[in-house]
């Protein structure tokens, strides 16, 4: 029996494994388990990509790893969450060239199947672009520092929290830190870390900090160019999830907290989603009908303008055939949720994603790989 071959992309933040820690695991063990219930055989790899950089830059990455590792035979799958959505569009397109690459490395898109994004910022997020200022770029550190702090802790170390509950207190506003804390709250962090680990996590900060070429190209007017520039190719399946945390949950699980971590997240979670929900009337970060009509189909209503999840507005995550739209954050969708079945839920969003969307997710993301290869 000749084997599918899915291949996975984290986005921005997003890493293979860091810290003795599986970004996708359980997305990979789902989609495993659903081949074998059909009795089929399926090869599920994770494309480690720079956190940052340029689109055309980790997509190279993925073209090396598919090109290295997908036999001569068999149908393949790319699966991306948030950016790593578009390194697999950018891969696919016709129209494309990354110039050191040959034909021969290219020949496996004649086997592409299908192309899932996941929360991924089509026609970019107002987020990249605050990201860009001197205040977002402070943003950013400490929004990666936190990420691997929770995942690898489940909460940061009590040096850790404390020095960000002082920032905290004393600006009266998460976007108010200084680059000075965030790099004391990082470096408790490391040392917290086995020697091994706190090399791994200080290299990803380091690339962080140095290549963010890729936070400049999903600002909405950089995205407004890639759409013209990429095309879709016309033998692949093109499929999307998405989903959004409502402002008024966020509010309303902010009174909730009762823990600093979890308190900490939802300041975190509570500014990104207020930025990201900014609208522009030249640059919507939408399709051309803003998404109303799928999602009036969808959801049988259609959300707030500015919706998203607290990363990427709700409507810049269509792209292709919808298989799943809901409540939940940005890496609710990935597996990092809380309670059962899921890893640490860094982001308190109030989304109320559980396991049972969870695995509604990826029935569909595995559905729609199979109707591709049928």
């Amino acid at each position: 029996m000749t084997a599918s071959r899915v291949y996975l992309t984290p986005g921005m933040f997003g890493f293979a494994r860091l810290a003795a820690y599986d970004y996708f695991g359980h997305v990979v063990r789902g989609i495993e388990r659903r081949f074998a219930s059909h009795g089929k055989s399926v090869e599920v790899r994770v494309c480690e990509v720079h956190p940052t950089s340029s689109v055309r830059r980790r997509a190279s990455k993925l073209v090396d790893l598919v090109h290295a590792t997908s036999g001569a035979s068999g149908p393949i799958h790319l699966v991306g969450h948030s950016t790593g959505g578009l390194d697999a569009r950018l891969v696919a397109s016709p129209s494309v060239h990354f110039g050191r690459v040959v034909g021969r490395e290219l020949l496996w898109l004649d086997r592409l199947s299908s192309i899932t994004s996941v929360n991924t910022p089509h026609y970019g997020t107002p987020l990249a672009t605050f990201f860009a200022t001197a205040k977002g770029q402070q943003l950013l550190y400490a929004v990666t520092a936190l990420t691997v702090s929770a995942l690898k802790f489940g909460a940061p170390p009590l040096s850790l929290a404390s020095a960000l509950v002082a920032a905290l207190g004393r600006s009266g506003d998460m976007l108010g830190i200084e680059m000075a804390i965030i790099d004391k709250v990082a470096e408790p962090l490391a040392r917290a870390l086995d020697d091994a680990a706190s090399r791994a996590l200080r290299d990803w900060l380091r690339q962080v900090r140095d290549d963010q070429g890729g936070v400049v190209q999903l600002m909405p007017e950089a995205m407004d160019l890639f759409q013209a520039g990429v095309e879709d190719r016309p033998s692949v399946r093109y499929q999307f999830v998405a989903s959004y945390a409502p402002r008024s949950g966020v509010r309303d699980w902010l009174t909730t907290i009762r823990t600093p971590w979890a308190a900490i997240s939802a300041v975190l979670f509570h500014s990104m989603a207020g930025i990201t929900a900014r609208y522009d009337d030249r640059y919507p970060c939408a399709p051309a009908d803003g998404g109303a009509p799928l999602f009036a189909k969808v959801l049988g209503h259609v959300p707030e303008l500015g919706a998203n999840d607290g990363v990427v507005p709700l409507a810049s995550q269509i792209w292709g055939e919808a298989l799943w739209i809901g409540q939940g954050d940005h890496l609710d969708i990935v597996g990092h949720f809380p309670g059962p079945g899921g890893h640490t839920d860094w982001l308190c969003s109030g989304s109320h994603f559980d396991l049972a969307r969870f695995e509604l997710v990826l029935d569909a993301i595995v559905e729609g790989m199979l109707q591709a290869e049928s």
